[in-house]
């Protein structure tokens, strides 16, 4: 069996010390207040109120300059600054073709949300430093590390 890499983060302790360290977070996928009610828009939103700084990076809706009250961008590289958490709601199947641009932002994690789960993807990322996540809700997840 192969030796999974530490930037994969499985355990509840792992978690937590993501959810804790992450203040800037990319929303790739976000949907937009058309489309409140689903998981896209309201993982963000509830960020957003609990005091985090969200960066919307929608894959669809090209004529949105705003999300949440905060500028668009295209592509996480075009995004100014470092970021903590990269919060991804992208089909499994859909993962690759985002990994040369967070390789190129390169994030302090990324983190696939509840239902994700795309290995080789995590693996690429994990090989260049960045911590992944895998199959989790991050709202969830922050409701329960975020006051430890």
């Amino acid at each position: 069996m192969a030796t999974l890499s530490p930037h994969r983060i499985e355990t509840d302790a792992g978690i937590a010390e993501v959810v804790k360290r992450s203040r800037r977070i990319a929303v790739l996928g976000i949907k937009t207040e058309a489309q409140a009610g689903q998981p896209a828009y309201d993982v963000a939103k509830y960020l957003a109120r609990a005091g985090l700084e969200v960066v919307p990076v929608p894959v669809y809706y090209p004529d949105v300059t705003e999300i949440l009250g905060q500028k668009v961008y295209r592509r996480l590289q075009d995004v100014p600054g470092d970021i903590d958490l990269v919060d991804v709601f992208r089909r499994p199947l859909d993962l690759e073709q985002h990994v040369a641009d967070l390789l190129a932002k390169k994030p302090k994690a990324v983190w696939f949300q509840l239902g994700i789960r795309n290995d080789a993807v995590a693996d690429q990322l994990a090989a260049a430093g960045i911590d992944v996540v895998q199959d989790r809700c991050l709202m969830v997840e922050h409701r329960r590390h975020a006051g430890d």
